[in-house]
């Protein structure tokens, strides 16, 4: 199935509605692999799709024009949910060069064999005519989010092909903003920045001052919708994101073995809602990294519990931090560290290890306590939530 974006640009992607993981980032509501056929004098597509949807993707492709007639097929990034159908598109349109630049050249050929492909590289900034109106422009942005990333823009109708920026792991049958459900696709659009694009913060940046110069009618991403009517709203939380704005929200995360971490996670959240902030409390054990990630994005402060087991923190915990420590969505954000132990404290002196290797700041020392906590361990829990609060309201 095909959808026109605008005049001589159409959608011929596919949806994968089953997809649940994505290297680990978990796709609770699927995904699509968008790519785009533009009709000038000549056909160009712009990309391709993770192979298992490649037969569906030539049979989008030929719904619209022969497959002899497709001169130019655009790799805008190698990552084989955009790039995996390559071998099989570069054969059935066997009269097709591949458009690329320099570095993602080099990237395809660790993964196919390319030496048969017509391949045109291209330079950064450099145009392809396509006849009828319709010239193609190539911009590199390179770490966004990998080092041989590029955006096309068809410079006569003002659209942005942007590759992973402002997409989403979303599956659905509308294909443009004005139609879909809109908090759905916020919300999926920052988990989608949060877990796959935070750690590529200053490239983001200067990538969008540089498209900034452009005019934008249309933007039209790798995954998700595409954004036809209302592309500021994206844009503007863009901006917001990639400096991980902190909102007035504290987030809790905790592993537990016989309650008592659990206890003073409770006691550090009870102390930051009495100060009227949004507080998140998350059982690593009910939570997948991916929520983890989505709420550390824009929270003003993280505390961080767990037990001792084996003389360091519990697997989970250490998982969930390793995670975040990679994507550095909490660095210079505030900190709080507890949890219990039984014959050895190493646990949370781990979890604050952590955090200072994050860059966060931390309101009070790392508390733990043996076995159960007392009454005045929960006490002194409840004060580092209002501490953490303290600073969330000066978000």
């Amino acid at each position: 199935m095909t959808k026109q974006v605008t005049d001589g640009i159409f959608w011929v992607g596919c949806v994968d509605w089953s997809v649940r993981d994505f290297h680990g980032y978990q796709t609770k509501r699927g995904s699509t692999y968008n790519a785009y056929l533009v009709k000038g004098e000549k056909i160009a597509v712009i990309d391709t799709v993770k192979a298992p949807f490649a037969a569906d993707y030539i049979a989008n492709v030929m719904q619209l024009v022969p497959a002899d007639q497709v001169a130019y097929v655009v790799c805008n990034h190698a990552e084989p949910d955009h790039a995996s159908a390559l071998p099989m598109a570069m054969t059935v349109f066997r009269n097709a060069t591949l458009v690329c630049n320099a570095k993602c050249k080099e990237e395809l050929g660790l993964y196919f064999e390319i030496s048969g492909w017509k391949i045109q590289v291209v330079a950064d900034g450099e145009t392809l005519a396509l006849g009828g109106g319709k010239t193609l422009q190539f911009f590199n942005t390179p770490m966004v989010h990998w080092p041989e990333s590029m955006v096309t823009y068809v410079q006569e109708d003002a659209v942005l092909f942007s590759m992973d920026a402002f997409g989403q792991h979303y599956a659905c049958s509308e294909r443009f903003d004005e139609d879909a459900n809109m908090a759905e696709v916020m919300q999926e659009a920052k988990t989608y920045y949060a877990n796959i694009v935070a750690l590529y913060g200053a490239p983001v940046k200067a990538a969008l001052n540089r498209l900034g110069k452009l005019k934008l009618n249309i933007v039209c991403p790798s995954h998700g919708i595409i954004w036809r009517k209302d592309f500021s709203r994206i844009l503007n939380a863009y901006l917001d994101w990639m400096v991980c704005k902190p909102t007035k929200k504290v987030l809790v995360i905790y592993c537990t073995m016989w309650h008592s971490t659990e206890m003073m996670a409770k006691a550090v959240a009870a102390g930051a809602e009495e100060l009227g902030v949004d507080v998140k409390l998350m059982d690593l054990a009910a939570f997948h990294d991916t929520r983890v990630v989505d709420e550390a994005l824009d929270c003003a402060a993280i505390a961080v519990g767990t037990p001792t087991l084996n003389i360091g923190l519990m697997p989970r915990m250490a998982a969930a931090l390793t995670y975040l420590r990679g994507l550095k969505p909490v660095n210079g954000k505030a900190s709080f560290a507890f949890g219990s132990y039984g014959w050895a404290s190493k646990g949370a002196e781990e979890a604050a290890a952590y955090l200072e290797q994050m860059h966060t700041v931390p309101v009070a020392p790392t508390l733990t306590c043996r076995f159960k906590p007392t009454s005045e361990v929960l006490a002194s829990c409840r004060e580092a939530g209002r501490k953490l609060a303290e600073v969330a309201l000066k978000a």
